[in-house]
């Protein structure tokens, strides 16, 4: 009895060949092999496996009994692109980089930005402009004397930043030119403030012309530098004026500066900088959108940006309902673990974060904040954050890696910018989020938070990869 022919081998086996005979490209090569075998990079609760690849290959076979518990993956059913993870690159975490000895910091720099070996590959930073309330003293590029001010701008300098934040993207930028870099101010110079404070107050009327370019000496400023910035939001937290520093800037102000002065301004200056608004919690969607409702403001606006320590992750997308020709980005939120405890809650930050953002829309995730000391150092008076744990933290030139380093890693190394969201079902016990990266790889992300290890199936073009996780640990497969 003759062996049935099989056609996929066939076609397989043809395809290679016309390509040896360069009759074919590879885009046509990719297309013609479906999907073998996978990888998976394994967190587990327990700590006896953090974000490291495992030896096996875990194969794709043709579809046998189904089992209750499977994802599929359909790439033909596309969502947003991917700009890219990562984290806020502040002073103070730059401040602790700067410091470290050159080996050091050049070996901690590859193993956050470079994508090869263990590397994480983070692809996206969000820095502070001035101060942020994780720098070791408040500050502007702009601050004068008690009762001085300056419309000018004349005595506007980076200062600062020329320390630490600077010599350090300069560093990343070798490793990563192409890294997206978002911008926020925490607040404006203290002399444009109805209470002249670096804390709460309001942008004095009179100032917005100005504070519009000041914004756009900042972006022309780090252009001068080597340092692109992609992005701006008009104020961290805008709702939140106890900070330190800090600005109320309620909507209805921000749509008429956006409108009135930092578009226009924008336009003048010729910056191609984005303009993204709100960078606040997902409680208050109606912020956004009311700016949004105005036409005069609306073309000026790339999207809107979100924190999550308050509302539901969901609002991104009824944001994204309201207006779906503008973006949704995630630009913030605090992922800290207890020190030295046994287990790691891997599944909290990415069914939260990696998987709730992207499957409502946003183009990055964002952790607060990349590094800080074993003392959770620096952090403002009069406000900033003492419990502030970085994805790493440094002790001269020691590292320990915490929860967020691990929860954007399983991200960031595989979904690279470029990448688009694509379906997959998500089950109550195995929240999941997939991808098709620029090369045509599919990456997916799942976490077990169930109450038992978990065995599933991942279908994909009429295969499955029949795969397991235990109770709180979280893979990410790529084929």
């Amino acid at each position: 009895m003759h062996k049935p022919f099989n056609i996929n081998a066939i076609n397989k086996q043809l395809a290679l060949i016309l390509a040896t005979m360069g009759l074919l490209g590879s885009a046509t090569i990719a297309s013609a092999q479906k999907a073998e075998t996978a990888s998976l990079w394994l967190t587990k609760a327990d700590r006896s496996a953090l974000f490291q690849k495992q030896a096996d290959v875990l194969p794709f076979k043709a579809d046998g009994k189904a089992n209750d518990l499977t994802i599929a993956v359909n790439d033909k059913e596309t969502y947003q692109p991917i700009d890219g993870f990562g984290f806020a690159l502040t002073g103070g975490s730059a401040m602790h980089i700067i410091r470290m000895s050159s080996d050091s910091r050049a070996a901690l720099l590859k193993n956050l930005f470079a994508t090869s070996d263990n590397n994480i590959g983070v692809s996206y930073l969000r820095l502070s402009i001035g101060s942020s309330d994780l720098n070791e003293k408040v500050f502007s590029y702009d601050d004068m004397p008690a009762g001085q001010t300056d419309p000018t701008l004349k005595h506007f300098d980076l200062g600062p930043d020329k320390l630490d934040v600077i010599p350090v993207m300069k560093q990343i930028l070798a490793i990563n030119p192409a890294i997206k870099i978002l911008g926020s101010p925490w607040s404006p110079p203290a002399w444009m403030k109805t209470n002249e404070d670096t804390r709460g107050g309001r942008l004095k009327p009179e100032y917005w012309g100005t504070y519009a370019k000041y914004l756009v000496k900042y972006i022309q400023g780090m252009k001068a530098q080597g340092i692109n910035i992609d992005a701006i939001t008009i104020q961290n937290e805008p709702l939140h004026p106890g900070n330190n520093p800090s600005l109320l800037l309620v909507a209805p102000d921000e749509g008429a500066f956006i409108k009135n002065n930092l578009g226009p301004a924008f336009k003048a200056a010729g910056i191609k900088t984005k303009i993204i608004l709100y960078d606040h919690n997902a409680d208050r969607p109606d912020y956004p959108i009311s700016i949004l409702n105005d036409a005069a403001a609306r073309k000026y606006i790339d999207g809107s940006g979100f924190h999550l320590y308050g509302g539901n992750i969901e609002a991104l997308s009824d944001v994204h309902n309201a207006h779906p020709d503008k973006n949704i980005y995630f630009t913030e939120q605090m992922v800290v673990e207890p020190e030295n405890q046994a287990t790691i809650n891997i599944i909290n930050p990415v069914k939260r974060l990696i998987i709730g953002a992207t499957r409502n829309w946003s183009r990055n995730v964002l952790e607060w904040n990349l590094a800080a000391d074993p003392e959770y150092k620096p952090y403002t008076d009069r406000g900033g954050c003492p419990s502030c744990q970085g994805a790493v933290t440094i002790d001269k030139n020691e590292v320990k890696k915490n929860i967020a380093y691990y929860s954007i890693a399983h991200a960031s190394k595989f979904v690279r910018p470029g990448s688009v969201r694509i379906a997959s079902n998500s089950l109550d016990k195995l929240p999941n989020v997939a991808f098709k990266t620029p090369d045509g790889k599919k990456v997916l992300i799942v976490a077990n938070t169930g109450n038992a290890a978990l065995d599933f199936d991942i279908k994909y073009q009429g295969k499955v990869l029949a795969t397991h996780l235990d109770q709180g640990s979280v893979g990410t497969y790529i084929w």
